[in-house]
């Protein structure tokens, strides 16, 4: 690992850029694009303003397919976004990601616009809004009305689209870090320091948070201590699924290239061993590994762009079940306490959901019920017992103990094991 480091530092002196270790690893990156062009294809749902926005940082393009996708985002998650504000559902997060993929397409915000309160109001005024009922929840019951996450992207959105953010919404992201309140659950939520390190960078960068200028370099300070320290042996920052956003924050902060080697060379290890093969996990590493972050949109130009990415025509792999099966226990644990256990003979390297329709099938007393988001499917209630992120509860998932980093329809039954679902406040 030190001769790694050593190697990526002499490559960094002599390119100049932090966190420099792209060299001969381009085959990877294209083919990690093309992956992200494939989903859009083959993609369930509202097309993705995550995927997007990586598809327009990259240094290869198919110009006709980006187009294609950012008019189903004009459509489809417009009208989605549209309704949630008419149902006076808070939506920072996904205005805010929707926000930075018009920016990555360099589209004139200012004919985007939504209607609310019977009035007819731009993107960005709508977005600050959000910021506004964001920050006065936190006020009151400190805490936002999403998370601190979805604030961060906010502050992050509006920022890198040259609007000055309020001093008042950003001294509330600084004064969370100070008090380090951002965890899921017990454990410190890496994504959520990596998109407030973004967002208060950008701030920092727009010289318009000058009042509360040591509190901010404070706060960025601290993020970026927090990212090092989160580093496992592995390289890996957090986990798998937070690397890729906690790099993108380090490349933002200008760390030098020893911060980043080890965490880019696990992101290219987990790369070729297919461990990110939902969309929204590349859509976080491919800008990082091309050495960019979501701050790179405020510059975007889209002038003189590669238009070279051609997709393959591939045959389709037809993947017959397994024959072979394990045995999956599934705890239960309501929100009272009170657990109940079942058992399902499920193929070997079937999906999680796979396993728990399985189970429901049954007819056991064993229900669930599911809801769709940019990662994918998750559960939203079990046996009749709902976990809504407006009660500030969600259904933990571990297996024999330990947490899943994955979701229920990307983790894989591959051994006989315990799966405990848990209603669990945050």
């Amino acid at each position: 690992m030190l001769s790694l480091v050593i190697i990526a530092s002499l490559l960094a002196l002599a390119s100049g850029k932090p966190c420099d270790t792209e060299g001969s690893n381009s085959e990877l990156y294209l083919s990690l694009n093309k992956n992200l062009l494939r989903s859009l294809e083959t993609q369930e749902g509202l097309p993705n303003p995550s995927v997007h926005l990586a598809l327009r940082l990259s240094n290869y393009h198919n110009l006709a397919k980006e187009s294609e996708h950012l008019n189903r985002l004009k459509n489809n998650l417009h009208n989605d976004i549209q309704s949630s504000l008419s149902n006076s559902q808070p939506v920072a997060g996904l205005l805010a990601l929707y926000t930075l993929a018009l920016k990555s397409s360099c589209y004139d915000l200012n004919t985007i616009t939504f209607t609310g309160s019977e009035k007819t109001e731009t993107l960005l005024t709508h977005l600050k809004k959000q910021m506004e009922d964001e920050k006065q929840h936190i006020a009151f019951s400190h805490r936002p009305l999403t998370n601190y996450y979805q604030y961060s992207l906010g502050v992050l959105a509006l920022c890198t689209s040259g609007i000055r953010v309020n001093n008042h919404v950003s001294n509330k992201l600084i004064k969370a870090v100070e008090l380090e309140h951002f965890k899921h659950g017990d454990t410190e939520s890496i994504d959520t320091y990596a998109m407030a390190g973004m967002a208060l960078q950008c701030v920092k960068d727009a010289g318009s948070h000058v009042q509360n200028a040591a509190e901010l370099d404070t706060a960025l300070s601290k993020i970026k201590q927090k990212l090092l320290d989160a580093r496992r042996a592995d390289g890996h920052i957090g986990n798998e699924f937070s690397t890729g956003l906690a790099v993108q924050a380090l490349i933002a902060m200008g760390s030098p290239v020893a911060e980043c080697a080890a965490s880019m060379e696990a992101m290219r290890t987990d790369a070729r061993s297919n461990t990110y093969h939902n969309p929204m996990g590349i859509s976080q590493i491919l800008p990082a590994l091309q050495q960019k972050s979501y701050l790179a949109v405020k510059n975007k130009e889209c002038l003189n762009e590669d238009d070279t990415l051609v997709l393959e025509p591939i045959e389709p792999v037809v993947v017959l079940p397994s024959e072979s099966k394990v045995t999956v226990m599934v705890e239960v644990v309501a929100s009272s306490g009170a657990a109940v256990v079942y058992s399902v003979d499920a193929p070997k390297e079937s999906s999680l959901l796979e396993a728990l329709e399985l189970l429901k099938g049954k007819n056991v007393g064993f229900t669930f019920e599911k809801e769709s988001s940019l990662w994918g499917p998750f559960l939203s209630a079990v046996n009749g017992e709902q976990a809504r992120q407006s009660d500030r509860r969600y259904w933990h998932l571990s297996s024999d103990g330990t947490a899943l980093s994955q979701g229920v329809n990307d983790f894989k039954i591959e051994v006989a094991q315990k799966i405990t679902i848990k209603n669990t406040s945050y």
